[in-house]
Parts: structure tokens; sequence; C-alpha cells
């Protein structure tokens, strides 16, 4: 795009500093401005157009983005990690940060993301809601295993946080009053953290059902260990398939190796780990499913199999028999498992991106 002025925000929750500068005679507009939506707009507008602006991706969000959008003003949100800054500037301001973004503007230097529309944001923000129960879900088991473990009091009846388990849990009582009170607050938050994992559970499968992300929540659940939960947490976060490839969704989503290489040296350390951290712990969950024997489908296989096209079950049994050789063959080699499976994990991500964009 051209602009003649390039606009730098740098956007914070209480005061939005704003840097233009104009291409053409070098001047810099500079100016502190309120989050009001408004009025960013009107000093934008008072500028030697045509214009562009930018800020960073943030907890702001992608509001502001959209708006502008909206009203005509090419905007793009910077990814934060990509943006260049000379190694010896160590004086950071908000006025230097905006006046920053807007010569990287200028020079076409910027790395955009993607933004999400309202609805994609909304139900990426329900699957991070689930995400973060998870967590307090674990968070809160691992309080009463390890009071009970203080007690001496240790579970031998077979799995854990199951109906059986949670009627033996029911059944211990403590004659020091102040253990009796912590004992049945960690077991009354372990009950309603259950409880907010189920509704989300349910609010996610019904709009899996009947949304905009079905057809691909419905091709992904072609592969092994990509149920509604998963495909539906991949579909979110990644939103426009299109814009990947089979192979560059792996860097995508940092499930590609580091590299640092010189003359004729080659060195490949860890995974890289950048991009969406949420889809790509969703794909390392799912690899480990591929490491049974393939023998036969599974029920609930076949029933999400039963719900896709053919072209769909063709592709995922394709991909199920691919994958679970790759297992056979690391394991043959007695290569460590989790190097294995992050592996397994990169290539399910480009089976994943070839079901997600078939046609049919």
């Amino acid at each position: 795009m051209y602009q003649r002025t390039s606009i730098g925000l740098d956007v914070h929750a209480r005061s939005v500093v704003a840097c233009g500068l104009d291409g053409e005679t070098g001047e810099l507009f500079e100016r502190r401005l309120t989050p009001n939506h408004g009025e960013i707009l009107g000093w934008i507008r008072s500028l030697p157009a045509p214009v562009a602006a930018t800020y960073e991706a943030g907890p702001t969000g992608f509001g502001l983005a959209r708006f502008l959008c909206a009203a005509g003003i090419a905007c793009v949100v910077a990814a934060p990690s990509k943006l260049q800054r000379p190694c010896g500037d160590r004086v950071k301001t908000d006025a230097r940060d905006a006046r920053h973004l807007a010569k990287l503007l200028h020079l076409g230097e910027i790395t955009a993301v993607t933004i999400p529309s309202v609805e994609q944001e909304a139900a990426r923000d329900l699957v991070r809601a689930r995400e973060d129960v998870r967590g307090d879900l674990m968070s809160a088991r691992h309080r009463i295993s390890k009071l009970l473990l203080r007690q001496g009091i240790i579970y031998y009846g077979g799995k854990a946080w199951t109906g059986k388990h949670e009627a033996w849990l029911r059944a211990h009582t403590f004659t020091a009053p102040g253990l009796q009170i912590a004992y049945d607050t960690a077991f009354d938050t372990m009950l309603a953290t259950v409880d907010r994992r189920d509704r989300l559970d349910t609010a996610i499968t019904a709009m899996a059902a009947d949304s905009k992300f079905t057809p691909v929540v419905t091709r992904l659940g072609c592969l092994r260990g990509v149920s509604t939960l998963t495909a539906f947490g991949l579909a979110v976060e990644i939103g426009d398939w299109q814009r990947l490839t089979g192979r560059s969704i792996g860097a995508y989503l940092g499930l590609v190796p580091t590299e640092s290489s010189s003359g004729t040296s080659r060195s490949q350390g860890a995974v890289t780990k950048t991009g969406n951290g949420h889809a790509r712990r969703l794909l390392i969950e799912a690899a480990w499913h591929h490491r049974q024997p393939y023998l036969r489908a599974g029920v609930d296989l076949r029933r999400r199999w039963d719900k896709a096209t053919p072209a769909a079950r063709a592709r995922g049994q394709q991909a199920n028999r691919r994958l679970h050789t790759r297992w056979a063959d690391f394991d043959a080699r007695r290569k460590r498992a989790v190097v294995a499976n992050t592996a397994i994990a990169r290539e399910l991500a480009g089976w994943c991106w070839s079901l997600a964009v078939l046609d049919g």
C-alpha cells in the first residue's frame, strides 16, 4: 500500500502516543491522545493524506484496528517479536516507540498479524477460557492430593479423579477444625472448577456443531487425537488457513528447529516455540495418539467419519496410517519419545492444513 503519512501508535489502556511521518517532507506530527477511537480518528484525518497506521499487538486487542479499517484508514497490527530494533538503542519511551513504528511502516518493514473477526475472536476467547479452567482444575486437584499426602492418606483404588475416587474423597473427615475447613474448601473449589469446565465444554460443542467453523471442525475430526475440542481449538486459533501452506504451518506454530549456520557449519537446536502456543499444545497432545497401533478405527473416530465427506475420510485415513508408520520408525530407531512426538506434531500440522483447505 502507498501512503504519504505513516502513523505509529503506541497504544496503552489509558493513553495513546501517536507519531505521524510525512514521507514527502520528513515532518513529524506527534500527539498524546486518549484511547477514544473518535479522537484518534479525528487526529489521523488532520494529517496529509493518504495515511496508514500501525500499532503493536497486545492486551488492548484489535478493536482500534477494526474501527480504523471501517473508517477507511489502512491499519496494520504489528507482530512485536518481528519488530527490528537497533541493538545499541537503550532508551525506551512511548514517544520513541511511536516514532520507531512510523519509520518502520514508512519503510515497509512491518510484519503484520492477522486481524480476527469479532466472531473468531469471541470463539477464541471461549477456547482460551477453557484452557484457563484446565489449568485451574489441575491446580485444584494438586492441592487436594498434596493436602491428603501430608496426612499420610494415599488413594490405591485405581485411576484417580473418577466417580469412585470422588466418593472416596467425600468420605474423609478430620478432627482438627482448621484442617477440615481447609479440606472442604479445596474439595468445593475442585467441584466448582469441574462444573465450569463442563459448561465450557458444552458451549464449545454447541458452537462447533453450528457455526462458520463447523466444516473445518468436521474435516479435522477425521484424524486420530483430534476430537471436537481439539478441532475447534485449532480452527479458531488459526482462523484463515489459506494464508498458510503445508510447509509453512510448522514454522508458523513454532514446531521447526532453531538453526545457527555459518559457512559450511550447520547447527540445529530445539524447536523455536514461536507463534500460537495454544495451537501448538493441542497438536503436541494429539500427536501422542498416533503412537498406538492403527489396526481399526474406534467408535468415536467412526462417528466423526460419518459426518465428513468421502474425500475428507480418505485423507484422514491416509494421515492416520502415515503418522503411525512414522511413530513406528522412530521407536525402532529408539528415538527419544518427546523429540519424536514433536516431529509427529509438525507433520500432523501439515495434515490438518490439507484437511482444512480441502474442498468438499
